[in-house]
């Protein structure tokens, strides 16, 4: 079997390293696109009609829109303890952050965005949480050596994701790829289903409404940290 490291994303940063929160999130995944191309250029095509798949089926009303209520959630984070979407809005707005798993590159980069900018959501009163359909015990020994400032859910089976309308198959070349380089989608999410969530944010206010949303079928693309900040600034106007 092939190695792809699940990883695949560059060393881990720390909230303190310097490119992690200067260099733009967009130029950093366009980055590790171009360089994944050329080492992998069988999954540029797989992904490819993976996402026309995708975007064929989705004309921008997947998932709650502005100004709807984000329905409610139960999660247990890395540690076991249940986090709910309630208990989240007591303190202040919420940055929902759907991400594909632990061992996604594109989310490495976007977890790493999101923990480079905690200190400024916190300071606007605000919490960050990611949601995946990942085991805990995948997301505890994550979190903790990528030194994650906010909770990692995990969407068992993804049911929430599934009540949103987030959720896709990866269908049979992306499952075949994946597991030829060792992404072992029903070890990580105890199922043989091979699901997942596409790849979204959702700023929620505190009564609970959708005030900004990117819901990206090009998983490849996610929300710019700065847009994330503007949306909670303008919530605290």
């Amino acid at each position: 079997m092939k190695s792809l490291n699940p990883s695949g994303a560059p060393p881990a940063k720390r909230r303190g390293d310097r490119d992690v929160s200067t260099t733009p999130l967009t130029s950093q995944l366009s980055a590790y696109r171009a360089q994944s191309g050329r080492n992998r250029s069988e999954f540029v095509k797989a992904y490819d009609d993976l996402v026309a798949r995708l975007s064929s089926l989705d004309s921008g009303e997947v998932g709650p829109k502005i100004g709807e209520p984000l329905p409610l959630f139960h999660l247990p984070d890395e540690n076991g303890r249940l986090v709910s979407l309630a208990s989240l809005l007591e303190s202040g707005p919420a940055v929902i952050s759907f991400n594909r798993g632990h061992w996604c590159p594109y989310c490495k980069l976007d977890l790493r965005a999101l923990a480079a900018i905690d200190d400024r959501v916190k300071q606007l009163g605000a919490s960050v949480v990611s949601i995946m359909p990942d085991s805990a015990a995948l997301t505890a020994d994550y979190a903790k050596k990528n030194d994650l400032p906010f909770p990692v859910l995990s969407d068992i089976d993804l049911g929430y994701s599934l009540s949103l309308g987030l959720i896709f198959w990866v269908g049979a070349e992306v499952q075949r790829l994946y597991q030829d380089v060792g992404v072992d989608l029903e070890k990580y999410h105890g199922n043989s289903g091979y699901f997942l969530p596409m790849a979204a944010k959702f700023i929620v206010g505190r009564d609970g409404l959708v005030r900004a949303r990117q819901v990206n079928t090009e998983f490849r693309e996610r929300m710019e940290p700065d847009a994330i900040i503007a949306a909670l600034e303008q919530l605290r106007a």
